[in-house]
């Protein structure tokens, strides 16, 4: 029981660091021309977002003295180093099983774990399995508001 909940704190590590990597990757959507148009939000102040960060360096530096350091940070800085834009992965995430026993168990004694439980369902997301709901979301939008689904240029 002891190593479920382990697994489970680990998800919710896993998912913080890629959810704050990421923000930093797509720093720099103000340096970028936009459309603006009713289906897509413009960026109220895209001069705040010119950011280029070198990932890699930036986890060098967090794991070496951070508050976040860890050894998931470690390795994750390795990973970086090695393949700055990680074209060596796909982004497909599986689960061993013990983050689903960990939700299922504090749902079964009634306790919130919310971080835990979007660490497990982003994971399920990776894996495109929800094509047929972002399909039927296109449809209703396009049926109540004749809104045109875009496939590119998407934020």
């Amino acid at each position: 029981f002891v190593k479920m909940v382990h697994n489970g704190i680990e998800y919710g590590m896993m998912a913080a660091y890629a959810e704050g990597l990421n923000v930093l990757a797509t720093a720099d959507i103000g340096a970028e021309d936009h459309e603006h148009d009713a289906e897509t939000a413009p960026l109220e102040k895209p001069e705040y977002f010119r950011y280029q960060f070198d990932l890699a360096k930036v986890t060098e530096v967090w794991r070496r003295g951070s508050v976040v350091t860890s050894w998931l940070l470690d390795i994750t800085a390795a990973a970086l180093a090695t393949d700055p834009t990680l074209e060596g992965y796909a982004g497909v995430v599986s689960d061993s099983g013990e983050g689903r026993w960990t939700v299922s168990a504090a749902v079964e004694v009634g306790v919130p774990v919310p971080v835990l439980s979007a660490a497990l369902f982003s994971r399920f997301s990776s894996r495109d399995r929800d094509a047929i709901a972002n399909k039927i979301l296109s449809a209703m939008r396009a049926g109540f508001g004749g809104h045109v689904e875009r496939t590119e240029g998407v934020q």
